[in-house]
């Protein structure tokens, strides 16, 4: 019998359905050693050596690995194909071997990876096996080292110096000083009052329709109108001239496709397409991928499988037509310096399968996650798609006595575009397309045009846009922060400690206690939470992956500054205040204090300025400003569930069950 051991029941059911009787499928359940949750886990004084512990819940399940392992007469493992599944790999062997090392020989115990879980992937790997891969188990070991390191070390740092409860994390610190430097970017800005103006203008033709024209130059000089009495004077001076089409200019553009799906761009995709949370979008690929839909979605290359591309011609030419297939595969340059080659880009394994997931068992989510990605690599095997782009110039002329300079000269431009092949736009229709597209009448340099009517819109500039889901990790990844594993659980992280908050436009907000971790962290550890200096830290990582470097090395390089620097800021700075929000009330228990809304463990609460002298707290209940929409009694208040998700209630619960997801005060007003 030959045993294979993976880390999932689903995986394992999965791989179940493709190998005969002759295979035994095992599942981990995940981690099945750790660092001990109970200690720091790293001997600093013996070259930072991890002390792996076994997971208290996965004691039973690492039994019985060793009980089926013994009769098996070869064993595979097939944990996923990155660092954390190569470690997870490596774990296994260590638990078999402290129960039997004799017999878990090199020859019994072989590593197998796939990037999709379909029959010939898997049956491919296991006429394959290789070995562990210690060089990326070594670059898993120095992150979990690494990790536990800052977290360990500096929470308690900020337990003394902010709040008890706190904890400090690498990549999560830097997530929340990105979203705490915009914020301060948005409160130092200042708006300033602009104008577009506009005229429409029609042809003496009757062929040639109105059209609208902005704005661009006056006198040669780019236009800025920034007020309301210079707008108003050309409006008027607009009224009075002559119009003429200056220049009409004509390209064919051709806009090629979105090249495939990486973890960060699917996360993107997720946000921005579905409103879904990164770690949504994780979770329902995650069931995607062991289910052997799609291929391994923790990924930042864009390397394809050619039968794959292959398999997509195919049915671009059956179902599309000739037009649409290229003469020659696409094939896309992975950017990311990490970026394994060994690993694809997220795609379906099997495209035809488009076409029955409608009937199968899967969920909604399900469906709409594997169309997206399913279109997604279709449209790019497909040919661009051809605009026709056009831009006229208009002149308006007129001679004004009642201007100081007599003469002026004013440039108006309007800009179209028509499609005139979809291409991959076939299969991906473009987000209000129709309203994208303008066509423009057909004029001549020299044709004389009809002004219609002449207005003006008065604008503001706009603060930068908060970070939400999607931006963030678009930055995360420019910046190289992090990996295609760590978006979805640091952004859950600093959700889950209070650290941000998202508002209705579901973008990200820095809270009291976020602002306060953040200055304190930056103010006395500015080189450790250095943009650059995270970045390097994952390329160091990278090199150890890669057999550049030995594990220890950076973790030595990185930890000995930070040890002497974690002494000092202990001894010498000052304890942070949290600032907290007044209410405009008197404490109803010490008459003296003010009531405040504070932030602990289970969200905020109100309490009295004055504690710890005086203990007054109350419940805080966050309420959005209308009626129950079901018992007509209560108010409606934002909660949050167990594992910090927002949600909206009613404040007669129990007695009134009504509770939702979206906000609804908008959908009330929509």
């Amino acid at each position: 019998m030959n045993l294979i051991i993976v880390e999932s029941p689903t995986k394992a059911r999965t791989l179940g359905k493709f190998l005969g009787k002759d295979y035994s499928v095992e599942a981990t359940m995940g981690h099945i050693l750790d660092l001990p949750k109970s200690k720091l886990g790293v001997d600093i004084e013996n070259n930072f050596k991890p002390d792996f512990v076994e997971v208290e819940k996965q004691k039973g399940t690492i039994k019985k690995l060793q009980t089926i392992a013994k009769k098996a007469s070869q064993i595979f493992i097939a944990s996923d194909p990155d660092r954390e599944g190569e470690a997870i790999a490596q774990h296994v062997v260590d638990v078999l071997r402290s129960n039997n090392k004799s017999q878990m020989t090199n020859a019994k115990l072989k590593r197998i990876t796939f990037h999709e879980i379909t029959k010939d992937a898997v049956e491919l790997a296991i006429k394959s096996p290789t070995d562990i891969d210690t060089n990326l188990v070594d670059a898993q070991i120095a992150r979990r080292v690494l990790d536990r390191l800052v977290g360990y070390q500096l929470s308690p740092l900020l337990w003394k110096k902010v709040r008890r409860g706190l904890s400090a994390g690498r990549v999560q610190s830097v997530a929340v000083r990105l979203i705490v430097e915009k914020e301060r970017e948005i409160e130092k800005f200042k708006s300033e009052e602009y104008w577009e103006l506009f005229a429409q203008v029609k042809g003496k033709r009757q062929e040639v329709k109105d059209f609208t024209t902005q704005l661009v130059k006056i006198d040669g000089k780019t236009a800025e109108v920034k007020n309301k009495e210079t707008a108003d004077k050309i409006i008027s001076d607009l009224e009075k001239s002559n119009y003429k089409v200056l220049d009409v200019r004509k390209k064919e553009v051709k806009k090629s496709p979105y090249p495939p799906f990486t973890t960060s761009t699917m996360t993107q995709a997720g946000a921005r397409l579905f409103g879904w949370s990164s770690k949504k979008t994780m979770s329902v690929a995650q069931k995607l991928y062991e289910e052997g839909l799609i291929t391994y979605h923790r990924t930042d290359s864009l390397n394809l499988n050619i039968n794959a591309v292959n398999s997509a011609r195919s049915l671009i030419q059956k179902e599309y037509g000739e037009k649409y297939l290229p003469q020659k595969p696409h094939f896309y340059k992975t950017h990311s310096k990490s970026a394994q080659e060994a690993h694809e880009a997220i795609r379906p394994t099997d495209v035809n399968s488009k076409f029955e997931i409608s009937n199968s068992k899967y969920g909604h989510d399900e469906e709409k996650l594997y169309e997206l990605i399913w279109k997604r690599f279709i449209a790019c095997q497909m040919n661009p798609a051809v605009y026709s782009e056009t831009a006229i110039d208009v002149e308006a002329k007129g001679r004004h006595p009642e201007l100081a300079e007599g003469w002026s000269n004013y440039l108006l431009r309007a800009s179209g575009q028509i499609m005139i092949f979809d291409g991959w736009r076939k299969v991906i229709q473009a987000s209000g397309q129709s309203d994208d597209l303008v066509e423009l009448p057909n004029v001549s340099v020299g044709e004389d045009l009809e002004k219609q009517k002449i207005w003006g819109d008065q604008k503001f500039t706009q603060p930068p846009a908060r970070y939400n889901e999607a931006s963030l990790i678009k930055t995360l990844e420019k910046l190289g922060i992090g990996r295609p594993s760590t978006y979805a659980p640091t952004i859950s992280t600093i959700q889950i400690r209070a650290y941000v908050e998202k508002n209705d436009s579901k973008q990200f907000i820095p809270t009291s206690i976020g602002i306060a971790v953040n200055d304190f962290l930056i103010g006395n550890f500015s080189d450790t939470f250095d943009y650059q200096f995270t970045a390097n830290m994952e390329e160091s990582l990278d090199e150890i992956a890669d057999g550049k470097t030995k594990w220890q090395k950076p973790i030595k390089d990185f930890y000995k500054p930070l040890e002497v620097k974690i002494k000092d800021v202990e001894k010498n700075a000052k304890r942070v205040k949290i600032e907290v929000e007044k209410l405009g009330l008197k404490c109803p228990d010490c008459k003296d204090g003010d009531l405040v809304i504070r932030t602990g463990r289970f969200g905020k609460f109100i309490s009295c300025s004055k504690f710890p002298d005086c203990k007054h707290t109350e419940r805080y209940l966050e309420k959005i400003g209308i009626t129950c929409p079901e018992c007509k009694k209560g108010e409606i208040i934002i909660k949050k569930t167990g594992k910090g998700r927002k949600f909206f209630g009613c404040t007669k619960y129990p007695k009134c069950k009504f509770a939702s997801w979206e906000n609804p005060k908008l959908q009330k007003q929509t």
